[in-house]
């Protein structure tokens, strides 16, 4: 238990490294146009599906290896976590308005409301240190499952695979609902 409470004390400080220009720099390195075209060719459950098995895939590496891989893996598994959360909002997205192209702040707000954070009229730095900081809990509660080289393969892999499943059920639920505001010019 003392692993698991020196871990995520470390995670709060690394926390601040996650910063708003972490998430803008891998929010504008996804291609909009290409999760288009996978919703496109593939269609939105498999698109999902795929994100998902991504993401199952680094949890899977990250805690293959016990110890070893778990200090260089779990940096690696969050940015491709992070990475395949916004594919599968944008894919979701786009599915339901029919609209790729996304700028930064739509994008934040829409992920803010998915991990039921409060967001205001302005998007700040508070909200996505928010974000993140629930992403981090979330790895580093398996994090000492992952020191067990099988069973820390088993549970990254599963987790991760689940919680992109999970984003992308919540996102489909928020768009559902979605109405988008006609402005009548004359």
């Amino acid at each position: 238990m003392e692993i698991l409470d020196k871990f995520r004390s470390n995670i709060r400080i690394k926390l601040e490294d996650l910063s708003l220009d972490t998430f803008r720099g891998v929010f504008t390195h996804i291609d909009q146009l290409g999760v288009k075209q996978g919703v496109d060719k593939l269609g939105l459950d498999k698109f999902v599906e795929r994100c998902a098995r991504m993401a199952a895939t680094t949890g899977a590496i990250s805690g293959g290896g016990g110890a070893l891989t778990m200090a260089i893996g779990i940096p690696v598994d969050l940015l491709n976590m992070i990475t395949q959360q916004f594919r599968v909002t944008l894919g979701v997205i786009y599915y339901h308005r029919g609209s790729y192209s996304m700028n930064f702040d739509e994008f934040v707000s829409i992920l803010a409301a998915v991990f039921q954070v409060e967001a205001g009229v302005t998007i700040t730095k508070t909200i996505m240190e928010r974000v993140a900081e629930r992403m981090m809990v979330r790895l580093g509660s398996r994090a000492a499952a992952r020191l067990i080289p099988v069973v820390g393969a088993v549970i990254g892999g599963t987790t991760n695979y689940m919680f992109i499943k999970r984003v992308a059920e919540s996102v489909k639920k928020l768009q559902r609902n979605y109405e988008p505001l006609t402005i009548h010019v004359e």
